[in-house]
């Protein structure tokens, strides 16, 4: 099975320099944790090695994404994008994730759920 998973420029940019400033993580890896009011979250980690059944995904920027095989059905299509705020007078930068698979978000938009 495909796993796609697009990473715009800002957040390989983001994610790179993210990993470059771990001493000794240098793997970006993303699961899904249940939780929250509408069942999951995104958990985005940076790991020094990845899971023996993790799925790697290298997108066009040459970084290697690692999927936790348990979630990844939830995963394929997403868009990993970086927003940035400006709203509190300071810059706060945040991934942000496009989820095809997504039927809705709880009222903070912290998590999501799946049918």
């Amino acid at each position: 099975m495909s796993f796609a998973i697009t990473l715009t420029d800002a957040a390989a940019n983001y994610i790179k320099a993210a990993l470059a400033k771990k001493d000794k993580a240098n793997n970006f890896r993303l699961s899904v944790k249940k939780t929250g009011c509408s069942g999951y979250s995104y958990a985005p980690t940076m790991i020094e090695q990845a899971k023996a059944d993790d799925i790697a995904i290298t997108t066009p920027q040459g970084l290697t994404i690692y999927l936790d095989a348990k979630y990844a059905h939830l995963l394929t299509g997403l868009v990993i994008d970086l927003h940035e705020d400006m709203t509190t007078g300071i810059k706060q930068k945040k991934l942000t994730f496009i989820n095809p698979n997504e039927h809705g978000r709880c009222g903070c938009g912290e998590s999501f759920h799946v049918e």
